[in-house]
């Protein structure tokens, strides 16, 4: 970790140097972005350099500790037992402060649910899951708006749903939630009470800001179409549902909710950002995973994450080993438990990878 701090602190050492540099002042761009890394890393200096004049003052007190004196003695090792409690919390500090930042974590979020293996039980409890987001959404004060949905008629659950969060760092609240989410419970058709196993799978994706992601127009493939209801009933005679295709990479996206094929498209190009800056995302974290031999605090998505036990009122969280018995609480939004357990989970391991760079 010293080696780490020793490279940081050179490293804003030669920033100052630069922002003070005429040709660099008058180059706005590079200044700023220099500018933008100063403050990025001025409070691990700052803590750097005070954790170096503890350590010193730390060796001053173990010389002092070899005097004659009896009472300089004492005063050495009360100085001594003081400096090791502030060397001890200021390491706390510098640990925390070398966890990489994923400069996703303020974005708003594309939630996609979608309905498994399981049938009418797994479509009811995506249903489940998209209450449980939408609680724990109005209890942040973030705003939700459905971008597109399909809704089975009759029994009130979802096949597939796709829901814009915005508001302060979604992202960084939600992106553990990504993956397969099991549901154990006795469905309301079953005569002889036996519990079923449904799945559920959930993507959290970063919505693209245009700063982040530039997409050719000439790439996009628009299909219109008539929208239609449940069981394929036309609930208009416009075609007004809206497809897009991105040529280069394949990825697709469709919305019909509104009325207005304007309307349908601006969604349809929301999640159709969403799911390219995702994938090129994905794809970077791989890369650099393959490096390291291992994938840190980007989840799994393929794997099962989660299980909602109904019979014992349990929600064990497969990646941190993690039981809860408030099930009912935390279908009601109460999430925060589970997602500050993630959150300490994956820091500690992307600053492993940090340090191990």
């Amino acid at each position: 970790m010293i080696e780490k701090l020793e490279k940081i602190e050179a490293r804003f050492k030669d920033i100052e140097k630069e922002i003070s540099d005429p040709n660099v002042i008058n180059n706005i761009n590079k200044y700023q972005k220099l500018l933008k890394e100063h403050k990025s890393i001025s409070k691990i200096v700052e803590n750097f350099r005070q954790y170096k004049t503890v350590l010193e003052n730390i060796e001053d007190s173990l010389e002092l500790l070899e005097d004659q004196d009896k009472e300089i003695q004492k005063l050495a090792k009360e100085e001594l037992e003081n400096l090791k409690i502030e060397k001890e919390e200021i390491n706390k500090k510098l640990k925390k402060l070398l966890i990489p930042k994923d400069p996703k974590d303020g974005n708003n979020v594309i939630l996609e649910i979608r309905a498994g293996t399981g049938g009418d039980e797994a479509a009811l409890f995506a249903s489940d899951l998209f209450r449980m987001y939408s609680k724990y959404a109005e209890n942040k004060s973030w705003k939700t708006e459905v971008l597109s949905s399909h809704y089975i008629s009759g029994i009130g659950g979802i096949k597939e749903i796709i829901v814009l969060i915005s508001g302060s760092s979604v992202f960084g609240k939600l992106k553990f939630e990504s993956g397969t989410h099991r549901v154990q419970r006795v469905p309301t058709t079953e005569t002889q009470g036996r519990i079923h196993t449904s799945a559920v799978t959930v993507a959290v994706l970063p919505e693209a800001e245009d700063i982040e992601l530039e997409i050719n127009q000439a790439d996009i493939k628009v299909d219109v179409y008539r929208a239609t209801g449940p069981g394929g009933q036309s609930v208009n005679t416009t075609d007004s549902a809206v497809r897009l295709t991105h040529i280069p990479t394949g990825t697709i996206a469709t919305c019909q909710d509104q009325k207005s094929q304007l309307k349908n498209k601006e969604k349809a190009m929301k999640v159709l950002k969403a799911r390219i800056y995702d994938k090129i995302t994905q794809e970077q974290e791989q890369e650099r995973a393959a490096e390291r031999k291992e994938q840190v605090g980007t989840g799994d998505r393929s794997g099962r994450i989660r299980t909602y036990n109904f019979p014992q009122g349990r929600v064990t969280d497969h990646r941190i080993g993690l039981t809860l018995y408030k099930l009912e609480n935390i279908l009601e939004g109460d999430i925060e438990h589970i997602i500050d357990e993630l959150t300490a989970h994956y820091q500690v391991k992307n600053l492993e990878a940090s340090l191990d760079k």
